[in-house]
């Protein structure tokens, strides 16, 4: 078996021009631009990187995409009055400020000042809650980017066993949380979890966030399992995932590649809950 490669980049590029550019079409005939602010906080090669992106996501999608850079020794204080003044600025509808911070500036306080209906990242505690309460919200991008890939690849999780493999706010709890609402039962492992081996043992989809390359080999995997891969890691100048992609493609059905799998989704869902923010503070 050669598991079927299921490629973010194609499926964000569907979307983007056959569904969120239309979108924006819609919002434009009556003179609303869905505008997303980007803070970069100091001078990481990663973070530029991922920030690009964005802004050529942004761009296919036909909305506005601003990045507001600022030195590594800007002052928290200094940060929060920043999002101080987009909160309060009704042509700006998303805010996401790029992680991580320089050691000074608290996440959570940059986070939490984001008013909830600006929140394109889906991290207040607002959106947070709604998402573990099943009301409808501004969902954590790379949450909602796995849960579009599964749906698209053709993957149903009613009645299906899931194991998440990492524990984060931004990609483990939640994406066990939506996985649950599709009627998969859900098994979540982490750095403490004994026997993992085990609890893989029955997995119809696995999901790896755990932040180790190739942390997960094809030996563990069951036959026909679905693996979506959410680490992305340079080694030696090769970027790898959290699973061994060359071992598990030959036991998973289907499986996401490192890079063009995850990444390109988080940026897609970005751009949507960009477009829906706009849709929302303009109907409100």
């Amino acid at each position: 078996m050669t598991a079927k490669i299921i490629s973010g980049r194609e499926t964000a590029e569907h979307i983007l021009e056959k569904e969120l550019s239309k979108k924006v079409e819609v919002l434009k005939t009556k003179n609303i631009i869905p505008n997303l602010v980007v803070i970069l906080v100091g001078d990481m090669k990663a973070s530029a990187s991922y920030v690009k992106q964005k802004e050529k996501f942004a761009e296919k999608a036909g909305i506005k995409s601003e990045v507001r850079r600022f030195e590594s020794d800007i002052s928290e204080k200094d940060i929060l009055s920043e999002i101080d003044k987009i909160n309060n600025d009704p042509l700006i509808h998303g805010v996401i400020v790029q992680l991580p911070l320089p050691d000074h500036i608290s996440v959570a306080k940059v986070l939490n000042s984001i008013h909830p209906s600006k929140d394109v990242d889906g991290f207040t505690p607002n959106n947070v809650g709604k998402l573990f309460l099943g009301e409808d919200t501004l969902v954590s991008c790379t949450p909602k980017g796995i849960m579009q890939m599964l749906r698209i690849s053709g993957t149903d999780l009613n009645g299906k066993n899931v194991t998440v493999i990492g524990r984060s706010n931004i990609v483990g709890k939640p994406v066990s949380i939506l996985c649950q609402s599709e009627n998969a039962t859900v098994t979540m492992c982490h750095s403490r979890t004994k026997d993992l081996n085990h609890k893989l043992s029955d997995a119809d989809v696995i999901i790896v966030a755990v932040g180790v390359p190739k942390f997960i080999s094809g030996d563990q995997i069951p036959n026909g399992a679905v693996v979506i891969d959410v680490g992305i890691h340079n080694i030696d100048g090769k970027l790898c995932g959290d699973v061994d992609f060359d071992s598990a493609k030959e036991k998973a059905s289907a499986i996401t590649p490192v890079p063009g799998g995850v990444g390109p989704m988080t940026v897609c869902a970005l751009i949507e809950n960009t477009i829906i923010a706009a849709e929302r503070i303009h109907s409100a």
